[in-house]
């Protein structure tokens, strides 16, 4: 008898399911661009809800989804008060606030059964850092100038330091984005891989009979407490981002 052996990688497989290319453009539709138009269309749907009229009124005795929002507001906006400093801080809200729930939304999708994890591909997070650290320089430079250089070498430095130090500012500067998209994909990517090989070992352990078979309860419950881990980190991995991101625009903003 022959077991075929599963990798618990295939999960981060992408399958197209229309193939279109133009030239050296794809426009294919895979499993990974079907679960983002789905993510979007329901971001879309539940803000412009929450902006309707006999919507936008907060009621004396709040129900559960208010009093979730209300939470998720309050911990998002203590979160760019207290990181950005300056009379602007709350300018920067709303991009904060979608940022944490797009990100946030990708994470928790991919622990649905036989859904998709965009999290774990690194182009995916890589496009995201690399497309607010783009926003937060362009703001920088909008806002400062040619002090924008400054970042680099902070004012009383010593001459004989700059040397060294203004490569060092430069390469910790510019690794920013990488960072943040290295540290949200292997996050991601290293929980949903433990979970697949706690699975696939209860499921091969289901297949054979006698004492073998009952030890695959062994594993099997051992799923739950890591579910419940993941689904922590994907909520903590999405505040995490998103604090970062204050940071460096109170960087940007401020020249610190």
């Amino acid at each position: 008898m022959f077991l075929k052996i599963f990798s618990p990688l295939e999960q981060f497989e992408i399958i197209p399911f229309f193939n279109f290319k133009i030239l050296f453009f794809d426009f294919s539709i895979t499993n990974q661009t079907l679960i983002l138009l789905l993510i979007i269309f329901f971001l879309f749907t539940f803000f412009f809800a929450l902006l309707e009229k006999k919507h936008n009124s907060l009621y004396v005795i709040p129900s559960r989804f208010q009093l979730i929002i209300e939470m998720i507001y309050s911990l998002v906006l203590s979160m760019v008060v207290d990181n950005i400093s300056g009379k602007d801080a709350q300018k920067f809200f709303p991009l904060i606030f979608s940022l944490f729930f797009f990100i946030a939304l990708m994470n928790l999708v991919g622990l649905v059964p036989y859904s998709f994890t965009i999290t774990s591909h690194f182009v995916v997070t890589l496009s995201i850092s690399l497309t607010v650290f783009i926003g937060i320089n362009i703001i920088c430079v909008k806002k400062h100038g040619m002090k924008f250089f400054s970042l680099f070498l902070p004012s009383g430095t010593p001459v004989a330091l700059a040397f060294l130090l203004i490569p060092i500012e430069f390469v910790l500067y510019f690794f920013r984005p990488f960072s943040l998209a290295i540290r949200l994909f292997c996050n991601m990517m290293a929980g949903h891989t433990l979970l697949k090989i706690f699975a696939g070992f209860a499921w091969s352990l289901m297949s054979f009979s006698g004492l073998l078979f009952f030890l695959h309860f062994i594993p099997l419950f051992t799923l739950l407490p890591l579910f419940v881990l993941e689904l922590a980190v994907a909520l903590i991995q999405s505040f995490v981002f998103s604090l970062l991101t204050c940071i460096y625009i109170n960087d940007a903003v401020n020249l610190h």
